[in-house]
């Protein structure tokens, strides 16, 4: 057997032990509180009379989410009146984790689950599926977007024709919110996931829509509009978080279209294929070493394309990202002679962005910076 067909059957295994699992561990339910309350800032609560109000906590949304971005956009959503936890710890490459079958029994005794989607957690479709006829309700924060496509081999090389030809394709096709603006009809569409993926290849599909300020703003008004039905009595101030939330992610949209729209080049040589949606969104070009699993080996011959127009473009610093290794960043721009920085795809904070209480508004304005300063060199 696979290693793929391993983690398929223990997921599967997990899935059918959740009941079992969750009598033994039912008075276990705070394993991520330190990473919930880690990952959140005083510049990041909602400041709303409503989501100051005290709620008993035996009243409040039990709600799990999948990983930091959803924290995120979720407990700007409900401020103080849902419990909200993240499933996979602070610092965890969300491609290499699977839910133990602890986990399955906290997701099972949740309200609600909000997941990204679009592929992202390869284990979430089963958890759906387990959820079936019981009080779970399943948020897939991506769906009704325009989900990308973007295999591992299509990313992986053939960079000068991406060069030539992707402009075409990504600029300007995504500008604004109105491509984005879809109408989702939440209550009947519980527990579907249409973008599912197996393993760390996301199914083919691109995941990472939080990454462009528009496609997230989107994002918290799917996760809204299902925490509103989920829990009626609270909607009011749940849309009210909502639309203050909303108001500093289109401060940032527009901070990134007035910081890269005169730059000198447009496009930027990055590890990970994570950029896909923010190039197309501010009409540039990403031009990845290796595919969309961050942990892919790029072969020889990638290596050398990447090198080769490098060196034609007079490229001068090659991207890498935290929670993966920057060997590879490292090797190319040692060869052609540039610097390596930081661009970061939020799949996870790390002890040091915890450590100077980072957000996700915080991280996206630093890679902001990044971008400006490398497409201006």
């Amino acid at each position: 057997m696979n290693s793929k067909s391993k983690s398929k059957f223990r997921i599967r295994h997990l899935a059918a032990l959740s009941l079992t699992a969750m009598l033994i561990v039912s008075g276990c339910g705070n394993n991520t509180a330190g990473n919930a309350a880690s990952t959140g800032s005083a510049a990041n609560a909602p400041s709303s009379a409503a989501a100051a109000t005290t709620v008993p906590a035996a009243d409040k949304l039990n709600i799990k989410v999948s990983f930091y971005p959803m924290y995120e956009f979720t407990k700007n959503i409900t401020g103080d009146l849902a419990d909200v936890e993240v499933l996979i710890p602070a610092g965890t490459e969300p491609h290499d984790w699977e839910p133990t079958a602890k986990d399955m029994a906290e997701i099972s005794e949740a309200d609600v689950l909000v997941y990204n989607g679009a592929g992202m957690e390869g284990w979430a479709q089963q958890v759906v599926d387990g959820a079936s006829g019981s009080k779970l309700i399943t948020v897939e924060a991506s769906k009704g977007l325009e989900i990308m496509e973007g295999t591992e081999e299509e990313e992986g090389h053939d960079h000068e024709h991406e060069h030539e030809d992707e402009h075409a394709h990504e600029e300007g096709t995504a500008s604004g919110e109105a491509d984005h603006n879809h109408e989702h009809d939440h209550e009947d569409e519980h527990g579907e996931e249409a973008h599912a993926g197996e393993g760390h290849d996301h199914g083919g599909l691109d995941p990472h829509v939080w990454l462009a300020p528009a496609m997230a703003i989107q994002e918290v008004r799917t996760i809204e509009a299902a925490l509103s039905a989920a829990s009626p009595e609270n909607a009011a101030a749940f849309k009210t978080n909502s639309e203050a939330y909303i108001a500093k992610l289109q401060q940032l949209d527009q901070e990134f279209k007035d910081g890269l729209k005169d730059t000198k080049r447009k496009d930027f040589i990055t590890q990970h294929a994570a950029f896909g949606y923010l190039a197309r969104e501010y009409g540039l070009t990403q031009v990845p070493i290796a595919g969309l699993s961050p942990e892919q080996e790029p072969s020889a011959a990638q290596m050398a394309e990447i090198v080769e127009f490098a060196k034609a473009n007079n490229v001068k610093t090659i991207f890498f990202e935290t929670l993966v290794s920057s060997g590879v960043a490292d090797t190319i721009a040692q060869e052609i002679g540039a610097k390596t920085a930081v661009l970061n795809p939020i799949e996870g904070l790390t002890e040091e962005d915890i450590r100077n209480n980072l957000d996700y508004l915080g991280v996206m304005r630093q890679n902001l910076a990044a971008l400006s300063a490398a497409l201006n060199e």
